[in-house]
């Protein structure tokens, strides 16, 4: 027996909800958030205490770039440490939320376009764990993380997440987290203690990005690169941005949009989020 056949036979799915699950686009900014109680990790808290409590929680991190689009398909993902120079206490952590084989099933299922493969190596990287354990302590809800296909362009992703729109109905919170605005490489370290500093090119394109998902005008957004170099500036590659795009593709038409954590930290990074719905 196949194991997508054993998963099938021992698994249901989940029933669909009388409501439509929000979505949210997550700045995670740097993984030091993931055990400090900062204005940030603070938000995350209200805002899972704002929403309905979910069924399951899948992530699109800026943090797992594969060839195809993987998904994960464990009982137990484990809790990925993917970053280094950071003091003991942080690799320290675990959060042992459990997976969901067969949501992870049929989430593949939705899929029509492109064949998603069931991931059983991953994890929880920090783009998920540093966020979802303020969100959740508990640790009781299944997380899941959907792969980015680092080999294809921004519409893609962006026309993907609408093929997987289902799981709102059935009380899947879905997260993308990386950051709207994502320059490492001109980062003021210096000034990253200060309670805001942003670039004028960094402040101004992410009120950019914020007017335009404002309007719902999301051909400008995924063409990116033609907004000009601020743009360019604000996204030198794509890992942070692309999982704004699997939000936006999930929006449905008049929803409501509500940003938080709107803030400029070192000067070419920028923590804005977005709840829709």
């Amino acid at each position: 027996m196949s194991n997508l056949s054993a998963f099938n036979q021992f698994s249901r799915s989940l029933p669909a909800e009388g409501f439509t699950m929000p979505v949210l686009f997550i700045g995670h900014g740097s993984p030091m958030n993931g055990i400090e109680e900062n204005e940030f990790s603070k938000t995350w808290t209200a805002m899972a205490n704002s929403i309905p409590i979910p069924k399951a929680v899948l992530v699109v991190s800026a943090h797992w770039l594969t060839r195809g689009t993987h998904i994960t398909a464990m009982e137990h993902p484990r809790t990925i440490h993917d970053f280094g120079g950071f003091p003991d206490e942080l690799f320290k952590v675990q959060y042992p939320a459990p997976g969901d084989p067969q949501l992870a099933i049929d989430t593949v299922q939705m899929v029509k376009t492109v064949s998603v493969g069931l991931d059983h190596e991953w994890g929880l990287d920090h783009g998920t764990w540093t966020v979802v354990r303020h969100m959740f302590p508990d640790a009781n809800i299944p997380v899941l993380q959907l792969s980015i296909d680092y080999g294809k362009e921004a519409r893609y992703h962006y026309e993907l997440a609408r093929e997987i729109s289902a799981l709102r109905k059935k009380g899947v919170l879905i997260i993308g987290s990386g950051n709207m605005v994502h320059n490492l490489r001109m980062v003021a370290w210096d000034k990253l203690g200060e309670p805001e500093y942003g670039y004028d090119w960094a402040l101004h394109i992410n009120e950019e990005f914020k007017r335009l998902i404002s309007a719902g005008t999301h051909d400008l957004l995924v063409n990116y690169s033609a907004m000009g170099k601020e743009a360019l500036l604000a996204i030198p590659t794509p890992d942070h941005y692309y999982p704004l795009l699997y939000i936006l593709g999930l929006q449905q038409k008049s929803e409501p949009i509500a940003f938080f954590n709107d803030r400029a930290v070192g000067g070419s990074l920028t923590m804005t989020s977005v709840r829709i719905g």
